[in-house]
């Protein structure tokens, strides 16, 4: 095989390399591979040196060909340091692109391997490396991620900060995002406001930050940038102005309306009697008469049932029925054809109730339970099935909204409501002031949000703390204590949006890394990914 496309397919990084052979094995591939430099630089001192001291073989793992596994094995030279007040007597040359210090792997492949601990973390990372022929373990790829460098982190001039769970409920950290380019600058082991001033302290250059309405980085952000402008999110406002009109609804939910009656009497269901017919064809018809035929036969004979029953080969039971007959079709019609069931006093209210709009078998068998129905719930099902069968589904009554329905429709885009939400709502606030007097409010904030006019806040406030809404009036007396940040959230073009969507991913990251999220792992997954 021609060297140099051996030399191409796995060495094309260094043309300081030979490759003398290549030796293909069942499961891997063996590419033999030798140093031609004339000399080397000793790593302490950066002398040049000649002196070949000896030379042995590296054997390193490089990227799979055809689905084996390729094995470089590089002959290697060991010089002598020509300096004499250098402390290192010998050292080992370094192929630049091929290989690096103790390292078992090619740089190449080193470099694969660390992306994909970046992208899956351990356990998928290994199973999708060992597809690929390269086999590795779960803790090697942990290992290759922390092993990563430190980079100083840039700083950015729009600076976005919020908190993100380590452990739910105990333990918090905090994350830092440049909003211009969307991309993760930091994560701080927590969120106190000495951690995150000490930061901002270090990092002088931040114009702008982004946040919600922590009083924690809101403190922590003037003592360490106090000539930055303060932005409160805007999805944090209006999360915080549904929380108020949420309890508002809740004040009033006894006036929320009932649903209306259905419309007209509802008339009761029967199921249509279907009369019993006896089998005229097939293999069970033709048996049971040709039994009947002989059976009477040997009647007429005066032969005893006993005796029949063993001329026949029939059981006794069986020879009594048909002696009794005296039509075969007796025997013929439906096995429960007359018979009473256990269903049968509670079918006048299961048929009451279907024709309401109730159509929930289990929901019915329940209701009829609590009245003393004693059966199984397959019972109730099969009748429900005949009914549904016979009568086709009609709408269900339309249920009393809840109070989250209520909060939701006053708080999202009018033209998002379907018709009958909007009916609904008009019927709600047209009964219940406070209500329609908060959605009135819930609107012109809106507009002010939507149109970035920030400088009305002030009069949308006075508007609010006039009227008797307490709620709203405790929004409005929370937006006054941080009001410059909200008048800048409302009025300039910067979001905490790109913080929240890193949270998100954090949220998957630590999903795929299960038990062993810890802080650093974290840490160089989220900045490095990025």
């Amino acid at each position: 095989m021609n060297h140099d496309l051996l030399q191409d397919l796995w060495l094309h990084q260094t043309t300081d390399v030979a490759v003398s052979a290549v030796t293909i094995h069942a499961d891997h591939v063996t590419v033999h591979a030798a140093t031609t430099r004339a000399g080397a630089q000793c790593p302490t001192c950066g002398t040049s040196s000649g002196r070949v001291h000896s030379s042995y073989v590296r054997r390193l793992d490089d990227s799979a060909a055809g689905q084996r596994r390729v094995v470089v094995e590089l002959r290697v030279r060991r010089f002598r340091c020509r300096q004499q007040a250098c402390e290192r007597t010998t050292f080992v040359e370094q192929v630049e692109g091929v290989t690096f210090r103790h390292g078992r792997r090619s740089q190449q492949l080193q470099a694969a391997l660390q992306k994909l601990g970046l992208m899956l973390a351990g356990r998928a990372g290994s199973r999708l490396a060992e597809a690929f022929a390269v086999p590795v373990s779960r803790s090697t790829l942990l290992r290759l991620i922390r092993a990563l460098p430190e980079e100083a982190p840039p700083v950015p001039r729009v600076l976005g900060i919020d908190e993100f769970a380590l452990r739910k409920g105990h333990v918090y950290a905090t994350i830092l995002v440049d909003i211009e380019t969307r991309r993760p600058v930091d994560l701080l082991p927590d969120r106190t406001v000495e951690t995150v001033r000490a930061w901002l302290a270090a990092h002088p250059g931040v114009k702008v930050i982004c946040r919600d309405r922590s009083a924690l980085y809101a403190e922590a952000a003037r003592l360490g940038a106090p000539d930055a402008i303060h932005v409160a999110d805007r999805f944090h406002l209006w999360q915080n102005l549904a929380d108020a009109v949420e309890k508002t609804v809740l004040q009033h939910r006894a006036l929320l309306p009932e649903p209306p009656p259905p419309a007209g009497p509802t008339e009761p269901l029967t199921l249509p009697v279907t009369a019993a017919e006896p089998r005229r064809t097939g293999r069970l018809s033709d048996r049971v008469r040709e039994q009947h035929a002989a059976v009477h036969a040997l009647i007429r004979e005066d032969v005893s049932l006993r005796a029949i029953g063993r001329r026949l080969g029939l059981a006794r039971g069986t020879i009594r029925r048909l002696a009794h007959a005296a039509d075969p079709d007796e025997l013929l019609v439906g096995r429960w054809t007359g018979r009473t069931s256990i269903l049968d006093p509670y079918k006048p209210y299961l048929n009451q109730r279907y024709a309401e709009g109730f159509t929930v078998a289990r929901r019915l068998f329940e209701e009829i339970r609590q009245r003393g129905f004693p059966g199984q719930e397959q019972i109730v099902r099969v009748y429900i099935r005949q009914l549904r069968e016979a009568f086709p589904h009609q709408d269900p009554p339309r249920r009393k909204p809840s109070v989250r329905d209520v909060t939701g429709w006053i708080t999202r885009h009018p033209d998002r409501l379907d018709d009958a939400d909007a009916q609904q709502l008009k019927e709600i606030l047209a009964r219940v002031p406070a209500l329609a007097r908060t959605a009135d409010h819930v609107r012109d904030f809106a507009e002010l949000m939507n149109d970035r006019r920030g400088h009305q806040l002030k009069d949308w406030i006075a508007r609010v703390r006039q009227d008797q809404v307490p709620a709203l009036q405790s929004f409005a007396t929370g937006l006054l204590q941080d009001l410059d940040a909200v008048v800048a959230g409302l009025t300039l073009r910067y979001s905490s949006g790109a913080v929240e969507g890193h949270n998100n991913k954090i949220k998957m990251l630590k999903r795929q890394m299960f038990g062993r999220a810890n802080f650093d792992l974290l840490r160089k997954r989220i900045l490095y990914a990025a």
